[in-house]
């Protein structure tokens, strides 16, 4: 599963060239409560995804160019990361694949030494995704004409670690705006609602009929006497 609809992406990333692994390459995660935990790539697998925390949250500051949020996956139910439209798509993708039975948004970060007085390079791939058949899928989505060369290498990198640890790797682009249209459609309806049912939930509904609770009888207004100009009572017109 390389990719999953080939032909819905009307452009497609050309394939990565292959590079080495840098030394002192390491990846970190934050696990359950929120920590960060480093590991080497041979160690790696070990981890479930599944419970930890995306390693980066989603930014929002004034003037953001890009729509960032948290999908509700009925695949793992609970909400999933994503920072741009485009990576929605992507999620929505993976969340309607029978296949796939884990999804992780920002799940972790891979860093090597740059050399002697410069920070470390860093990259946080999109997406992991978990299948049926055990296989590990980690993606990352960008318009094939926004990507530069250091996106490229940065994605070549993750590759690579990829490949170390045992997981596929993949490049998303931009879809076809008909079929990203109907899947924004047709994703609406794989959402359950707040009851926390199942999906055997919905052939279990009670149709029984619900006895509606008695009326009140209306209070009925009291007639009000008009007075006189002396305070007697005068007789209703």
């Amino acid at each position: 599963m390389t990719n999953w609809l080939v032909a819905a992406e009307p452009d497609v990333h050309p394939p990565i060239t292959a590079v080495e692994l840098p030394d002192g390459i390491q990846l970190a995660y934050a696990d359950e409560r929120d920590r960060r935990c480093a590991v080497d790539l041979e160690n790696a697998d070990a981890i479930d995804f599944g419970r930890s925390r995306p390693f980066r949250k989603p930014p929002a500051y004034r003037g953001q160019r890009n729509f960032p949020g948290w999908w509700w996956s009925a695949t793992t139910r609970s909400h999933v990361a994503y920072e741009s439209w485009l990576e929605r798509h992507h999620l929505m993708e993976a969340d309607r694949d029978a296949r796939v039975t884990g999804i992780a948004g920002q799940p972790f970060e891979l860093s090597w030494p740059r050399g002697k007085g410069k920070r470390p390079a860093g990259h946080v791939p999109d997406f992991l995704f978990r299948t049926l058949d055990g296989r590990a899928i980690v993606t990352d989505c960008r318009p094939v004409k926004r990507s530069d060369e250091d996106f490229r290498y940065k994605a070549a990198v993750t590759a690579a670690a990829c490949r170390v640890i045992g997981w596929e790797f993949r490049l998303a682009g931009e879809p076809d705006p008909v079929w990203a249209a109907n899947l924004r459609w047709l994703a609406g309806y794989r959402q359950c609602t707040a009851l926390e049912c199942t999906p055997n939930d919905l052939f279990d509904v009670d149709t029984a009929p619900v006895e509606r609770p008695a009326v009140p009888a209306r209070p009925q207004p009291v007639p009000v006497k008009a007075v006189s100009a002396r305070g007697r009572s005068l007789p209703p017109l």
